[in-house]
């Protein structure tokens, strides 16, 4: 039986340990997600974490990275299963809300909570957070087939993440989905008003 590529093995072991970070982060907090937790967690040494990350801050920071740029291109996938027309708004902002609601938002949150004490890991932190907004805002945008060109178009994609980071901030303590549905419901009907009129300078 051949064994398994160095290169492979290596590779594995990272995503092993990326995925156990952001599990670790959402469940346990910044404060228990440490090196050796993580390595633990995924099965693997600390010495080999260490390997691919010599420190925690350089593995939580490429764990939210990884994990972000994973999620969005799965939305983006997923897009072909939404329809087309009536309905489609409301899937959208459904999709979005869903990422503000999941683990790796929760694990993020615990991420920035702690750099707003702490200057060196806010360093890290805010270009990471600025690249979440960027993409997320494209990815919303291809989504609804909206016009980012016009401002007003602009400002109601960027309103709809708002809004989904808020509900997501309103589900950590305690199950919101029954509001929420609700609020993704009208809020899904006024963009459809809204962008379905003539852009507005």
């Amino acid at each position: 039986m051949e064994r398994e590529p160095k290169q492979d093995r290596s590779r594995a072991t990272r995503l092993r340990l990326l995925e156990a970070t952001i599990d670790c982060l959402a469940a346990q907090g910044w404060g228990a997600t440490t090196v050796s937790v993580v390595a633990e967690q995924a099965g693997v040494s600390r010495g080999a974490a260490q390997h691919h990350f010599p420190t925690r801050e350089d593995l939580i920071t490429a764990a939210l990275d990884f994990m972000f740029d994973g999620r969005m291109a799965e939305i983006r996938e997923e897009a072909v299963g939404l329809p087309i027309g009536p309905g489609r708004t409301e899937a959208v902002v459904s999709r979005m809300v869903e990422y503000f609601t999941g683990p790796l938002f929760r694990a993020a949150l615990q991420v920035w909570t702690a750099a707003a004490a702490d200057d060196a890991l806010r360093q890290r932190v805010v270009p990471l957070e600025a690249k979440f907004g960027r993409v997320a805002h494209r990815v919303t945008v291809e989504l609804l087939g909206a016009d980012d060109a016009d401002p007003v178009a602009h400002r109601l994609v960027q309103a709809t993440l708002d809004l989904a980071r808020g509900l997501g901030l309103a589900d950590v303590l305690t199950d919101d989905s029954l509001r929420r549905s609700h609020i993704i419901r009208q809020w899904s009907a006024t963009l459809d008003a809204a962008l379905g009129q003539p852009a507005v300078g």
